[in-house]
């Protein structure tokens, strides 16, 4: 019998939280000027956030031509839709909000669906020999296998809020206006999503 050891889902670097206030003002200034037709000011909106919203969106989506090109309707319905979004609202998360629906709506449209979240790390490995003086990876990639298998086992409505604040450094603020819920309700599913990783894992090490 293995001793239980506590593990949680490593969050990987992020860029700071999104919602800066200069940002945010900034944000619907540009909202602004690109609904009076200034696309250049849409273009500014663009370049913010395309590397943090296509990063998000591979959090879901393996293929990287599929990532891109979801990225780019993301942006492409955005646009369309400037003279719906609510100014008192806040761009980013209405912009997020978006993307990864568009992102779990392609994975349930897919003939061989695979589950969202076996996707939280990469099977990429490098082939070439191991230099001897470098650490042997294999014990981290058992690791990242059983980490990946216990997370599968969460419910989906846990395990969304647990890769948007645990693997991509949103704040629960943030989650609330992506996912349109109350700060309490996010702050709910997150505790129950680490506790029901924490009792899977060590329900599978007791085994």
């Amino acid at each position: 019998m293995r001793t239980a050891t506590r593990v949680t889902p490593t969050p990987m670097t992020t860029d700071q939280t999104i919602l800066d206030g200069d940002d945010r003002a900034g944000d619907a200034r540009l909202v602004e000027e690109a609904r009076r037709g200034q696309r250049d000011s849409f273009g500014v909106l663009v370049r913010r956030y395309e590397r943090r919203l296509l990063r998000v969106i591979g959090r879901f989506v393996r293929d990287a031509d599929a990532a891109e090109d979801l990225a780019q309707e993301t942006f492409l319905r955005v646009y369309e839709r400037l003279e719906q979004f609510d100014p008192s609202r806040r761009f980013a998360p209405w912009l997020f909000q978006i993307g990864v629906n568009l992102a779990l709506d392609y994975h349930r449209k897919q003939k061989r669906r695979r589950k969202i979240w076996s996707f939280f790390f990469s099977d990429s490995r490098s082939e070439r020999p191991l230099d001897p003086a470098t650490p042997d990876p294999r014990e981290s990639q058992e690791l990242e296998a059983e980490v990946r298998q216990v997370v599968d086992r969460i419910p989906e409505q846990f395990r969304l809020v647990l890769i948007l604040r645990d693997l991509e450094g949103f704040s629960t603020s943030e989650i609330a206006a992506i996912l349109d819920r109350k700060e309490a309700t996010i702050r709910w599913r997150l505790a129950e999503a680490r506790n029901r990783f924490q009792e899977f894992w060590e329900r599978r090490l007791t085994k």
